[in-house]
């Protein structure tokens, strides 16, 4: 800026948005670099960023909504039909021809061309393009090439129904949009980042598209999830319609190779097989999950091989993977988009209602436009007809006529009884291209051949009338002929189903060791030379019990002070109501003694909670946690009363008498008198009864929160019986951290004793129908009942008691008569590897299940199982075994009449 525009802060205050001129004559230029003085920029700062942000957010960042494209987008398609002549044209070329358009650069221009490009929809490529799975760009724009699509071709150009502007050189024309019949935006995606605000529209299938268009035009209602050209699987339970605020959760898909490594085939959206490998080797690093190494062998395809360490969990590392590493990520959309010049927020059901009305408008222009070529047509062979048939060229009116004034003269004179059949009125350009009939082409005429035209153009015509009358029929046939011709090529890649979310806590690997020092009062993972407590992982929280009845939980950490007097320490479960507390307690110095069994399924970190009641001095005798709600036989040796000589000192009280309540309750009244010590007696046996199991289909897990269909009440070494559509089936425990193939075919509480009837049609053995009734033995590994052969096929499968079936033959023996068959007399119940029964050599139709003639009588009731043996044959746990009760006393009194003078400050014997 010159230096007679500089404001100085001590002239007459002006406008923001004002330029002020210094005219002191006694203005230096010194005076500038006064640093007392404030000098205030001129609101054109203000105006130009406005500018600038308007220009970055209407001409490069966000598409727009007519054609969904961007202006660079919009250009190297317009140069590239430019250049269409049906050969591929170098890269560099279309980026150099692109240029006369787009002032941004060659680099812009190429790269927006790759990225069209790897979207296979728009431009048939060739060469090397990159790959969207690793990562690899481009070739150099010399080496590769490009072309228009077929599907480009037809839907995205159209010059008389184009809107056309100057370039910004003036040189050229380009279109301010392109006449796309497509909602081009969906089926692309977009993602950009303007000034102020931001663009992301996700990819959406292209079939789903037209199909979304067609229920918009009939009026049905309609959903649209996107789907990537990476595959995996997506949650869009949050989706929101693809508006801001929403998200949607998208993973890879993970495959056992074996019992030993896990395989990727599919990655989320927006990562590379190097990325992606990358995130999984830092949480093997951390200690999250447990593998021995990450194998990258992405070619063509991803794949991606996670080889696990010995004894890890394939299930339990497919959800940490899930947990800790980019196998999942979320996307949040933004469908920013320009419409009437100016960025809105939209939902993807609002862009694809309004792009389909903008091809509704589209075909109609151009009917419109064909419908007033054809009546242009009608209209010149109509008068054309006239002119030959009335001979008007021959008339001697028209042969001597002085000049062309005169000829149009006699011209229109002599069409003005004919003027009413014409489609409109005639004008002199019309009597000049008359003229221009040359001689042969009269000489030539044929009246037929014209009527015939004429007839052929009315035919037309007629049509598009009709269609004129009826867009929304003709819109849909175009949607429909799009999926027709080019929806082969674009099936859905990404699966659509619901995640459940995965606790990071109870997936990640146990890849710490807690330590305690109950001498010092301290706990945590670096304690290495301390006791071991148990593994834990640095996500966990820790349960800690003390003596006199306090608890808390606290973070997991390198090294933490707890205090002394520690009775109990270990992780802590969230919302864990199977592990049951068991504590006899004394309440107070002197007071009586308590039994209670609780559990704590919430706590808040660092607070401390009492399991008393509450009375100081208060004191813990026994206690333990046990996981599944076992409850023990203790044996309670009381102090005894010197005074008595017949007396019984020992209690034996069983903990399944106490009722499991919250962890305020007081407990049940032990005793009164004094208690010397309390030690297990024998362990005991769950009270908690089965634990009732839910199979969600939607997410292939099991759980406990009533989610999907009810699968029974298990108990300890019951198993789930998986039978798959293969012929296959396999059993499994009841852990949630399970994962279940998506074959299923049933999915039930394993019965040793259920029997089974199936008809296969055995490929072994020509392909003739068997029949066989077996049990389902429990086998972890998938095994067939089908049989070895890839080739044989089930055609049912029943766990009826008395199965009838009908069998129906069909091709060459379609003849025959229906065959009637009892399973249960037909054959025995044998082994799930014999071949069963042949029923015939016939070409078989279908097999049916008929109505069974008989049931099985319902089971007398029996009662609950019981536990067995009361524990007494348990290992010798009572440290009193061998002794008499007399020698149990004088050992006791010894130690009191030896301690009776020492004291630890608590009243109590040391």
């Amino acid at each position: 800026m010159d230096d007679d525009k500089i404001i100085n802060n001590n002239d007459t205050p002006q406008a923001d948005d004002e330029l002020t001129t210094d005219t002191h004559s006694d203005y230096k230029p010194a005076d500038r670099f006064d640093a007392s003085a404030v000098h205030h920029l001129s609101g054109m700062y203000k105006n130009w960023f406005l500018d600038y942000a308007s220009y970055v957010i209407l001409e490069r960042a966000v598409p727009h909504s007519g054609d969904g494209l961007k202006p660079v987008q919009r250009r190297i398609l317009h140069t590239m039909k430019r250049m269409d002549d049906g050969r591929y044209n170098k890269v560099a070329n279309i980026v150099g021809e692109t240029m006369k358009f787009h002032p941004h650069g060659d680099a812009s221009i190429y790269d927006a061309l790759v990225q069209l490009g790897q979207k296979d929809l728009l431009i048939d490529t060739q060469g090397n393009w990159g790959n969207i799975f690793t990562g690899d760009s481009a070739a150099a724009p010399r080496y590769i090439e490009a072309r228009l699509s077929k599907f480009a071709l037809e839907t995205v150009f159209n010059p008389k129904t184009t809107e056309w502007q100057l370039s910004y050189d003036g040189r050229n024309k380009e279109p301010i949009t392109l006449p796309v019949k497509y909602p081009l935006l969906l089926a692309q995606g977009a993602n950009g980042i303007a000034v102020g605000l931001s663009s992301r529209v996700l990819p959406h299938n292209f079939n789903e598209i037209c199909e979304a268009a067609v229920k918009y035009l009939r009026g049905e209602e309609f959903h649209l999830y996107p789907d990537f050209p990476t595959g995996g699987a997506i949650d869009v339970s949050k989706y929101n319609d693809g508006q801001r605020g929403g998200s949607v959760r998208i993973r890879a898909k993970i495959e056992k190779l074996d019992s030993k490594t896990l395989v990727i085939r599919e990655i989320p959206f927006t990562k590379t097989a190097d990325s992606l490998q990358d995130s999984i080797t830092k949480a093997i690093e951390k200690g999250k999950i447990k593998a021995r190494k990450v194998l990258d062998l992405t070619a063509r395809d991803v794949e991606i091989q996670v080889q696990l360490a010995p004894g890890t969990s394939s299930d339990k590392t497919i959800d940490a993977l899930y947990a800790f590493t980019d196998c999942e990520i979320s996307i949040s959309p933004n469908c920013c988009i320009i419409e009437d010049s100016k960025p809105q927020f939209l939902t993807v059901s609002e862009v694809l209602r309004h792009s389909v009305d903008n091809t509704m408008g589209l075909l109609r222009r151009e009917l419109q436009i064909r419908r007033d070529e054809l009546m242009e047509q009608l209209f010149f062979a109509s008068l054309e007809r006239i002119f030959i048939e009335e001979r008007m060229y021959k008339e001697k009116s028209f042969e001597q006529a002085p000049d062309q004034k005169a000829v149009l003269k006699f011209l229109d004179k002599r069409f003005e009884p004919f003027k009413e059949q014409l489609v409109r009125t005639i004008t002199d350009d019309d009597y000049l291209r008359l003229l221009e009939i040359k001689m042969q082409r009269i000489l030539k005429y044929n009246k037929d051949k014209a009527d015939q035209l004429v007839a052929k153009i009315k035919a037309e015509v007629k049509g598009i009338d009709h269609d004129l009358a009826h867009m929304v029929d003709v819109t849909i046939a175009w949607y429909e002929h799009l999926k027709q011709t080019y929806g082969a090529d674009h099936q859905r890649l990404t699966e659509i189903r619901s995640f459940d979310t995965i606790e990071a806590a109870k997936v990640v690997e146990a890849n710490e060791k807690l330590y305690i020092n109950r001498q010092d009062g301290f706990v945590g993972t670096g304690l290495k030379k301390d006791e071991f407590v148990c593994n834990c992982s640095d996500l966990d929280d820790i349960i800690i019990f003390y003596r006199d009845g306090k608890y808390k939980v606290v973070r997991v950490a390198d090294k933490i002070f707890v205090g002394k007097n520690v009775i109990w320490v270990q992780v802590f479960k969230k919302n864990d109501v199977r592990t049951i507390y068991n504590v006899a307690y004394r309440d107070g110095k002197k007071g009586p003694y308590y039994l209670k069994r609780f559990n704590v399924t919430s706590i808040t970190r660092d607070r401390e909670y009492d399991l008393t009641w509450g009375t100081p001095m208060s004191r813990v005798m026994y206690f333990s946690a046990n996981p599944n709600g076992e409850a023990e036989i203790i044996k309670v040796t009381m102090d005894p009363d010197t005074t008595k000589k017949r007396q019984n000192i020992f209690i034996e009280k069983d903990f399944s008498e106490v009722m499991i309540k919250g962890r305020t309750a007081r407990g049940n009244l032990l005793t009164k008198k004094s208690v010397h010590r309390i030690t297990l007696k024998s362990h005991g046996h769950s009270t908690l009864g089965g634990r009732k199991v839910w199979f969600d289909p939607d997410v292939k897990r099991i759980n406990y929160e009533e989610h999907g269909q009810l699968l029974g009440e298990f108990n300890d070494g019951d198993s789930i019986l998986v039978v798959l559509n293969s012929g296959e089936y396999f059993t499994t425990d009841f852990d949630p951290n399970n994962h279940y193939p998506d074959n299923i075919k049933i999915i039930e509480k394993w019965k040793a004793e259920k029997v089974w009837t199936a008809v296969i049609l055995d490929a072994d053995n020509n392909g003739y129908l068997y029949l066989k009734r077996f049990l389902m033995e429990n086998s972890k590994k998938p095994v067939s009942y089908i049989g070895d052969n890839a080739e044989s096929k089930e055609m049912l499968l029943t766990d009826t008691v008395y199965p009838r079936l009908l069998v129906t033959f069909g091709g060459a023996d379609a003849d025959r008569m229906p065959l009637e068959i009892d399973a249960e007399t037909f054959i025995t119940v044998k082994g799930y590897k014999a071949k069963g029964k042949r029923i015939a050599t016939w070409q078989v139709e279908k097999v049916e299940e008929l109505e069974p003639l008989r049931h099985p009588e319902p089971e007398a009731g029996t009662d609950a199982e019981g536990d067995g043996a009361s524990g007494a044959e348990d290992d010798n746990l009572d440290p009193d075994a061998g002794k008499s009760q007399q020698q149990v006393i004088d050992e006791i009194t010894g130690q009191l009449n030896l301690f009776s003078d020492i004291d630890n400050g608590n009243g109590e014997a040391k």
